[in-house]
């Protein structure tokens, strides 16, 4: 799917632009992050359109999603350009109330690594916004919630697969925004926007659903929530994260919560959106992906 289909909301508005199959493999094209609007460190990044900026490729529609479902999306591979850019802007990122200017850079990226001038840094490509149409009204691609969106997580990359509730038919799915690299809290705003290929394949569980997405990469599930401070989003993740050792272990809720302080990581996806993004990190051995979901 070429990257010129593109949407900047997640809405039930926007139709889909390819129907697939469960099981059958996608090719996503996508744009960086700025909309291919950065050429050179001479940019005026206060001048961009940005209106074009964080555009997902899609929407795709799943065949067999409805509703009340869960989508499983399977990531296949992430291939990046050899060209990335980072940018700082004034009065974004977690240093926002500082005085600094805006800057863009340049990064090139070869035989598996970031270029930054004489620092380098091991690439590991990341989904940044990947997400489903909700129920009602649209959002914005540059926010998240628990239809997915904006979460940049950096453990979202090849191999990784992803749950997302359904909340309408077809589950109308989009991509976009990879990192060539990124840390935890993405704390200056950006991490290494750039453009590339993203090849995906979907599943369904049928009649489950889920409160908010859940990522399962190596040997853990992790609960992705926002909130509108990072104390807010800690709560709902332990509170999720309860709900779901319950169910699994039949414990009360005692038993649960107590455990979350044995066995579940709380840590940061970013810091830098007006929701703010934690994941409650709980290995497979403890927790089972249908203890997530509910009738």
């Amino acid at each position: 799917m070429p990257k010129q289909k593109v949407v900047y909301t997640f809405s039930l508005k926007h139709e889909p632009v390819e129907h697939v199959k469960p099981g059958e493999e996608v090719l996503l094209e996508v744009e960086d992050a700025f909309g291919g609007q950065v050429k050179d460190e001479k940019t005026a990044i206060e001048k961009l359109d940005w209106s074009r900026v964080n555009g997902a490729t899609g929407p795709v529609f799943i065949e067999g999603a409805e509703p009340g479902d869960t989508l499983v999306v399977h990531v296949v591979d992430v291939k990046v350009a050899d060209k990335g850019v980072i940018a700082v802007i004034p009065k974004q990122g977690a240093l926002k109330e500082k005085s600094f200017k805006a800057k863009v850079k340049l990064v090139p990226i070869s035989g598996g690594y970031a270029h930054f001038g004489k620092a380098k840094v091991k690439v590991n490509p990341v989904i940044g916004t990947i997400g489903v149409a909700p129920d009602k009204g649209e959002y914005p691609t540059g926010t998240l919630g628990r239809h997915g969106g904006n979460m940049d997580v950096k453990e979202l990359t090849r191999g990784a697969t992803l749950y997302l509730p359904v909340f309408a038919e077809g589950a109308l799915f989009a991509a976009g925004d990879l990192h060539a690299v990124q840390s935890d809290g993405e704390s200056c705003v950006s991490a290494i926007e750039v453009a590339g290929e993203v090849k995906l394949t979907f599943d369904v569980l049928k009649g489950k659903s889920i409160s908010w997405p859940i990522l399962e990469s190596g040997e853990s599930y992790a609960v992705l929530v926002c909130g509108d401070s990072l104390d807010e989003a800690c709560v709902l993740a332990v509170d999720e994260a309860v709900r779901g050792l319950m169910r699994e272990h039949g414990w009360s809720f005692e038993e649960a919560y107590m455990f979350t302080s044995l066995a579940v990581d709380l840590k940061i996806n970013q810091v830098v959106d007006p929701k703010k993004g934690v994941r409650a990190v709980i290995p497979k051995s403890y927790i089972s992906i249908e203890s997530f979901c509910h009738t």
